[in-house]
C-alpha cells in the first residue's frame, strides 16, 4: 500500500523555480530578480566573524536585528517580525490567518508564492485581474472583500509585471478595507520604486493595525543566498501570531550577522539603486528599439509581452543557447507569451539584448 499524503499536498502548486543552477558554464542569470552586486566587503567580514559561533544556535528572537530595524524605520521592536526570507513570513501569515471557509484576495498575475497560501490552508483564493497597465486594480480588489476575507495581498511593485501604484492610492485602499482583514503590502522591490520614497508607506502603520509591510534583504542588499526577510506591522498581535506557527531558530546566525551589517551601509544601497535605475532606462530603450513595449518598471526587472504570434518557449530556448537565462511569463501567470528579465550589470544586459535581437 503506497504512502498516503495529506490532501493539501495535492492542492499546493509547485513553485516555478528558475533553472541553470547545475550549469558549469558562465551564464547571464537574469531569471530570479537577484542583485548582480555581491555583498559589501563589510558584510562579508561580518559573516566571517560569525563563523566561529556556528556551534551555537542563533538568537531565536532576532533581538539585535529587530532593534536595528526599529532604529532604522521607527517601528516598535514588538511590531517587527523576522523571517527566513519574506516567503517564510508570507507562509506563516497564511498558516496564522487562513483556514477552510476563510478567503484570501490578491491580484493576478502576481508573486508565485501567493497561491500556496490558500492551497495549504484550505481557504478560498479570490484572484483579481490586473488593470490595462498591468498594475493592481485596487477598487476591483475592494469589491471582492467580504466578511470571510482574512488576508489581502498587495505586491507593490508587482512581481512579475514590475509595475507599482502610488502609496497615496494604497492609503485610500486601506481606508476602505474592513479591520477584520489583514493586508500585507509586499514591498520586496520598494527601494527601486521612483514613484515614492521607500519610507513613505511607513506612515500607514500608525493608522492601520491590520497592516503588514513586507520587506527583504534579498534584493537591494544582495543577500538572496542567506534568506532574510522582515515585516513591519501595525500591531503587536501580528508578529506574535507569525512566530507562533513557525519553527524556532528560523533565521540563521550568518543571515542575522549579514543583515545587521547591511543596515549600516545605506549609502551603498542607494548607489546600487541608482545604477540599477540607470540600467532600467537603457534596457527599456533597447527593448522598444526591438519593437517590444515593456511595462512601466518600478523594480529591478522588466516585463514585456512578445506577441501572440511568437513562441515563448522557443525564444527562451534560443536565449539559453546563447548563455542567457530569463523567466517565461507562462510560468508566472501570464495568459500571453511574455518574458521577465532582471537588470544585471551593463555587460550582462548587453549580452541579453543582443541575444534577444538574434532570437527574434
Amino acid at each position: 500500500m503506497p504512502i498516503e499524503f495529506a490532501e493539501r499536498i495535492r492542492r499546493i502548486p509547485a513553485y516555478p523555480v528558475a533553472g541553470g543552477y547545475a550549469e558549469e558554464e558562465r551564464l547571464v542569470r537574469l531569471a530570479s530578480n537577484e542583485s548582480p552586486y555581491p555583498p559589501l566587503g563589510a558584510v562579508r567580514e561580518a559573516i566571517a566573524r560569525a563563523l566561529d559561533t556556528l556551534n551555537r544556535y542563533p538568537d531565536p528572537a532576532n533581538s539585535l536585528l529587530r532593534q536595528r530595524l526599529s532604529d532604522r524605520y521607527g517601528v516598535p521592536v514588538s511590531r517587527i517580525a523576522i523571517g527566513n526570507g519574506s516567503c517564510d513570513i508570507l507562509l506563516a501569515a497564511g498558516e496564522a490567518l487562513l483556514e477552510p471557509g476563510a478567503e484570501l484576495v490578491y491580484a493576478w498575475p502576481s508573486f508565485s508564492v501567493y497561491p500556496h497560501l490558500a492551497a495549504a490552508s484550505g481557504a478560498r483564493a479570490v484572484t483579481v485581474p490586473l488593470d490595462a497597465r498591468e498594475r493592481h486594480d485596487l477598487q476591483a480588489m475592494l469589491r471582492e472583500i467580504t466578511v470571510a476575507t482574512r488576508l489581502v495581498l498587495v505586491c507593490n511593485p508587482n512581481n512579475p509585471t514590475s509595475t507599482a501604484v502610488p502609496i497615496a492610492e494604497i492609503a485610500g485602499f486601506l481606508a476602505e478595507v474592513p479591520r477584520h482583514a489583514c493586508v500585507i503590502v509586499d514591498e520586496a522591490y520598494c527601494e527601486f520604486n521612483t514613484l515614492d520614497d521607500a519610507d513613505t508607506s511607513l506612515d500607514l502603520l500608525a493608522h492601520h493595525p491590520n497592516l503588514i509591510l513586507l520587506r527583504t534583504f534579498s534584493k537591494v542588499h544582495g543577500l538572496c543566498g542567506l534568506r532574510v526577510g522582515f515585516a513591519l506591522c501595525g500591531s503587536d498581535e501580528l508578529p506574535h501570531a507569525l512566530d507562533q506557527v513557525r519553527q524556532p531558530f528560523f533565521c540563521n546566525a550568518l543571515a542575522q550577522a549579514a543583515a545587521l551589517e547591511a543596515l549600516a551601509h545605506q549609502y551603498a544601497v542607494e548607489d546600487r539603486v541608482i545604477r540599477t535605475v540607470a540600467e532600467r532606462g537603457s534596457v527599456e530603450e533597447r527593448l522598444r528599439a526591438l519593437g517590444l513595449e515593456p511595462a512601466d518598471s518600478q523594480a529591478n526587472f522588466c516585463w514585456f509581452h512578445l506577441g501572440q504570434e511568437r513562441d515563448e518557449q522557443e525564444i527562451m530556448r534560443g536565449l539559453r543557447e546563447r548563455g542567457v537565462l530569463v523567466r517565461g511569463g507562462s510560468a508566472l501567470g501570464s495568459d500571453t507569451p511574455a518574458l521577465r528579465a532582471t537588470y544585471g550589470l551593463p555587460r550582462e544586459n548587453t549580452r541579453f539584448l543582443d541575444a534577444l535581437a538574434e532570437v527574434l
